[in-house]
C-alpha cells in the first residue's frame, strides 16, 4: 500500500513536470512563430535622394517572406502592383528592403501585402500614405532648373573699350601722313644740301657760254674796224 502511495505521487510530479515542460516550449514556439505584427511600413528617402517605401521584418522565426507593393489607384477598388520583394533572413533586430513605388506624391497611398511561409498572408495595417514632408521624385521633370545669378560677371560688368565715332575715323584718314605729304616748292633735299638745283646749273652753262661768244664777237668787230682805219 505504502510503495502505491510512491508511486503514484511520483507519477504525479513527473507528469507536472511534463506539462510544465510542454507548455514552455508551446510558449517558445508561438513567440517564435511570424506574424503580421512583425512587419512594418514607412514611406522614407533613401540614401541616394529617392522616395521609397521601406518594409522592416522583425519576424525571430527567421521565416523568409515575400514583399508585394501596390499602389492605389482612384478607381474604386482600383490598384496596381509595381514592385516584388524577398527577405531572406529576417532577424528580431529587425531586417529592411526597399520597394520602389512608380509615383511619388504627397497623399499617394500604397498597400504592402506580406507572404511568409503558411504562417502569414495579409496586408500591413495602415496603408502606408506619402506625406508632405517625404522627399520629391528624382526625375529630370522634377528637377528644378538653374537659377541665373543675379550679379553679372567681371566680363560682362567691365567698361567695354570706347571705339571712334565716324566722325573722328574721317578726320583720321583726311590728314595725311607727315611722310607722304609733298615737300613744299623751290626747295628739296638736294637744293637745301648745294644751294641751287641741276636746272639752274644749265641755265649758268648757258648763259657763260653766250657771254664768251659775245665777248669773241665783240674782240672780232674791234679788229675789222682797226684795220679799215688804216
Amino acid at each position: 500500500m505504502l510503495l502505491s502511495y510512491r508511486a503514484a505521487r511520483a507519477a504525479r510530479v513527473i507528469g507536472t513536470f511534463g506539462a510544465a515542460a510542454a507548455l514552455s516550449i508551446g510558449a517558445a514556439h508561438t513567440a517564435l512563430a511570424c506574424s503580421i505584427g512583425d512587419f512594418s511600413a514607412a514611406a522614407v528617402c533613401d540614401a541616394g535622394g529617392n522616395g521609397v517605401i521601406r518594409v522592416t521584418d522583425k519576424d525571430a522565426s527567421g521565416t523568409p517572406a515575400t514583399i508585394t507593393l501596390y499602389l492605389q489607384l482612384s478607381m474604386p477598388g482600383g490598384e496596381r502592383r509595381v514592385d516584388i520583394k524577398t527577405i531572406e533572413h529576417p532577424t528580431a533586430q529587425g531586417t529592411t528592403v526597399d520597394l520602389n513605388p512608380s509615383e511619388w506624391y504627397p497623399g499617394q497611398t500604397y498597400r504592402v501585402h506580406v507572404k511568409a511561409g503558411d504562417q502569414v498572408d495579409d496586408d500591413i495595417q495602415p496603408l502606408t500614405v506619402v506625406g508632405d514632408e517625404t522627399c520629391e521624385p528624382s526625375s529630370p521633370s522634377s528637377s528644378a532648373p538653374a537659377t541665373p545669378s543675379a550679379h553679372p560677371s567681371s566680363a560682362s560688368s567691365a567698361t567695354p573699350t570706347t571705339l571712334p565715332s565716324p566722325a573722328q575715323s574721317s578726320s583720321a584718314a583726311a590728314v595725311p601722313d607727315a611722310s607722304s605729304a609733298p615737300s613744299p616748292a623751290g626747295g628739296s633735299t638736294d637744293l637745301a644740301e648745294t644751294g641751287a638745283g641741276s636746272g639752274t646749273t644749265v641755265i649758268a652753262g648757258v648763259a657763260a657760254a653766250l657771254v664768251v661768244a659775245g665777248g669773241g664777237i665783240v674782240v672780232a668787230l674791234r679788229r675789222r674796224a682797226a684795220h679799215g682805219s688804216h
